[in-house]
């Protein structure tokens, strides 16, 4: 069998980032009009981008990249510590939880989608300023707040606006354990929930 010469297409121009053998394909010339929007958002939202919750490595996933890589128990919700309050604007939400990792390796929530915005951002404050980050650190034999006033889950451009009572799913996806997905509840704006230890 004898290798044909197939001429490269004339509407793909090569990039210095993709080896000449790999195909780009419209994602990866999406990318900066991507990440032009995002950082337009960003401005907007009067948060500032930053890798991490924590300094330390980046915790994002490649799509290819399988969740499964745990030897150990993977973190779990803290029962009664998972809610969204009431939006005060028809625009954005916030979400509260906490996450306990009683397994000996550390893990990283890497992101979050849900029924209720296809924007949710990971936000941590520092020095009563939000700023989004690409992971939040789950820490072995510890436990990652997302709690009022700390760092938290914000839920941008939302699809509708719930009310308290309502119902809000969630996938939280994580670097090495498999995704978790919940049920939340909407509770009133000013909603406080009790201690848990």
């Amino acid at each position: 069998m004898t290798a044909r010469h197939v001429p490269p297409s004339r509407h793909v121009l090569p990039s210095p980032h993709v080896s000449p053998s790999r195909n780009v394909g419209p994602s990866r010339r999406l990318r900066p009009v991507a990440a032009l929007a995002v950082a337009a958002a960003l401005a907007l939202g009067g948060c500032a981008a930053s890798p991490e919750a924590d300094g330390g490595q980046d915790g994002g996933r490649d799509a290819g990249q399988s969740a499964s890589k745990r030897s150990g128990p993977a973190p779990q919700v803290k029962p009664g510590t998972a809610y969204v309050p009431e939006p005060v604007t028809s625009k954005m939400a916030g979400g509260f939880l906490v996450l306990v990792n009683a397994g000996d390796e550390d893990d990283r929530l890497v992101s979050v989608t849900s029924d209720l915005s296809d924007d949710v951002q990971l936000h941590r404050t520092v020095d009563n300023r939000m700023e989004q980050v690409d992971s939040m650190k789950v820490p072995a034999g510890g436990e990652l707040a997302l709690t009022r006033g700390g760092n938290h889950l914000m839920f941008m451009g939302l699809t509708r606006t719930p009310a308290e009572g309502d119902r809000v799913s969630l996938e939280l996806r994580f670097e090495k354990s498999d995704p978790i997905t919940l049920d939340v509840p909407v509770e009133a704006k000013n909603h406080a929930p009790h201690s848990h230890s």
